[in-house]
């Protein structure tokens, strides 16, 4: 009797932590092949705070090499900040501040761009990060969970990879 009391209150405690325990990070990786030398593509990525300059999901964006506010097509903005800027890398790490869940709907998100020598000649830009959902209750809205976050930045993501590439090939050509 004692044992059988033991292993459901066993049972009980790990599926309420389990339960308890919340969103998990979900991994967004975006990466393109660029027609063009690294140096060319990081004359462009590289250009931190012009982030709307090569990415069509974006109206404005203002800043450093430092912090940037971006602002979307629908107004919103969204402010970010560099952990780590590394020009003879040619690769920068990011982070979000405060959450607009109307701009992207995540609660937070780590990024990191990278451009590497490609591996048939030009180039090849990775942009990867980390998610959470917009809401971060057990159950949330199907416009702000673990799939509607990740769709939103992978968006984000490729609209500022075909950005890239347009303008390095085209400047290149």
């Amino acid at each position: 009797m004692m044992r059988s009391l033991l292993i459901t209150l066993g049972f009980f405690v790990l599926t309420t932590s389990a339960l308890a325990h919340g969103p998990t990070p979900q991994k967004v990786d975006e990466t393109i092949d660029i027609n063009a030398p690294p140096s060319a593509v990081w004359a462009i990525a590289g250009d931190y705070a012009g982030v709307s300059k090569w990415n069509s999901e974006l109206k404005t964006s203002t800043g450093t090499n430092k912090k940037r506010v971006m602002t979307f097509k629908n107004g919103e903005m969204l402010e970010e900040e560099v952990d780590e800027y590394d020009p003879a890398h040619m690769t920068y790490t990011y982070r979000m501040l405060n959450p607009n869940l109307k701009a992207l709907p995540a609660s937070s998100y780590s990024a990191t761009l990278v451009v590497t020598p490609g591996k048939q000649g030009g180039s090849q830009v990775e942009w990867y990060a980390h998610v959470y959902r917009g809401d971060t209750e057990n159950e949330p809205p199907e416009e702000l969970n673990d799939a509607a976050a990740k769709q939103a930045l992978a968006r984000l993501f490729r609209a500022g990879l075909d950005g890239i590439k347009a303008m390095a090939e085209g400047a290149g050509h």
